[in-house]
């Protein structure tokens, strides 16, 4: 009660009213919905995620036609539902490229203008095609186990299958607070156990909008 209760106060000495209500809107639907996935005999997620495919066209992106490309193909709340969502999904070996995946919190969407995203940016790591699919499902159930630091900055994961090469980034809310993004780096690599030889690069969303560009010009590496 007492981290409740500390968290309720930060909010209300915030001075945003949308905010209070968002909190206690999103926290009532939660907690429904986790009583009726019990009461069901379900494992509840703390979170509802979505997955959308992007094949992605040739041409410059826009707003637009970008939108147009994203499919969301299912959601699901519970430890059943993610596994049978998962099962069923072809590995990033049988995708064509360039094709998305976005595994993203519900209520997100996989854009860098989406309102959750605006104001944040991504961790980049780039995997050989032959261990890319291990390490993606290392991080989806990182995900949805609740497993990595700082769980509510986070706004989900996005695997881009290219031609010579499969690159993973994970979204996070605030590119500005420099402690958190750090910090999310370093829970990334403490999950994944990935070796010292991978290098992770971090891309302000703002930065990407400037340069219409998802992975180059990448402004941090660590």
């Amino acid at each position: 009660m007492e981290v409740a209760d500390r968290r309720d106060e930060e909010i209300r000495d915030s001075g945003n009213m949308d905010t209070i209500k968002s909190h206690y809107v999103t926290d009532s639907v939660s907690e429904e919905r986790r009583s009726r996935e019990l009461k069901d005999g379900l494992h509840p997620l703390r979170y509802k995620y979505a997955i959308w495919y992007t094949r992605r066209t040739p041409g410059v992106r826009n707003q637009t036609s970008y939108e147009d490309n994203i499919k969301k193909i299912v959601e699901f709340s519970t430890v059943e539902g993610f596994w049978a969502c998962y099962c069923h999904l072809a590995r990033s070996s049988l995708l064509p490229s360039p094709t998305d995946l976005h595994f993203f919190k519900d209520g997100v969407r996989p854009l860098w203008e989406d309102g959750a995203n605006c104001n944040g940016g991504k961790w980049i790591i780039r995997f050989s095609k032959v261990v890319s699919a291990r390490f993606w499902e290392d991080l989806l159930l990182a995900l949805v186990g609740d497993q990595l630091d700082d769980a509510d900055n986070i706004c989900g994961a996005v695997l881009s299958v290219r031609f010579n090469e499969d690159i993973i980034s994970v979204w996070n809310r605030n590119a500005s607070d420099h402690k958190a993004v750090m910090g999310l780096r370093d829970s990334i690599k403490r999950h994944l156990k990935l070796p010292h030889a991978y290098v992770m690069e971090y891309k302000p969303h703002d930065a990407s909008l400037r340069d219409n560009s998802s992975y180059r010009n990448t402004w941090l590496r660590g």
